[in-house]
């Protein structure tokens, strides 16, 4: 109960009042601000860790925007994240760290952080087009390919699509990608523009890019 309320940013007042709904009436405010006090320990240890089981081959980079009290009133902050594949083919997250903006310096300190703790071995990674992340990237991890997160991409498309046309535009490009060979991508990629994508009512969406993007996906 303590540590949910933990990640959701439930005031240590708040917290007392709902244990206290549970039938529970010997915890205190600062029995709950003790054990968030291990709570914060346990969080801190987990993000400073050695990344010792690489070498990391995919990276997933994403932010989120989160709202959190900050000075008495609530505020946005964006949380980046790193997620990778490591030798043993497991998923982990890798980093998690808080900034203000999400900007290319947020970015670069991030990854910069990352490298010395121990991320070895980038062969790709996946993220949105962020030019900042995208430069960061490049100079933080050399040799390591970039491709863009077709669900950001995917997002993008839709925007240039009319409202009561997202939903079955949705559905033939993610056909593209559902193929399990380059040939078979290029294929579904020209059946898709041919049967309904390329058309008078949807001029923007016929960008290459579709092929070039799903491709590399394959």
């Amino acid at each position: 109960m303590v540590a949910t309320s933990y990640l959701l940013g439930v005031s240590t007042r708040r917290v007392d009042k709902l244990v206290e709904q549970m039938g529970i009436k010997n915890i205190s405010r600062s029995q709950v601000s003790e054990m968030s006090k291990i709570l914060d320990t346990q969080v801190q240890a987990f993000r400073n860790r050695p990344l010792e089981a690489g070498p990391y081959a995919f990276v997933w980079m994403d932010a989120l925007t989160q709202k959190v009290r900050e000075g008495g009133r609530t505020v946005n902050v964006h949380v980046l994240i790193a997620t990778g594949v490591n030798a043993d083919q497991h998923r982990m997250i890798l980093g998690v760290e808080v900034t203000s903006a999400e900007d290319g310096a947020g970015w670069l300190a991030f990854l910069r952080g990352l490298v010395a703790r121990g991320l070895s071995g980038v062969q790709l990674v996946i993220s949105d087009a962020h030019r900042g992340l995208v430069e960061a990237i490049g100079s933080t991890l050399p040799g390591a390919g970039w491709q863009r997160c077709r669900t950001h991409y995917l997002r993008n498309l839709l925007t240039r699509v009319p409202k009561s046309a997202q939903p079955w535009v949705a559905t033939l490009v993610r056909t593209i990608f559902d193929q399990p060979a380059v040939e078979e991508v290029q294929a579904q990629h020209a059946r898709v523009l041919l049967d309904g994508v390329r058309t008078p009512r949807l001029p923007k969406t016929s960008s290459p890019q579709i092929e070039r993007h799903a491709t590399r996906a394959a």
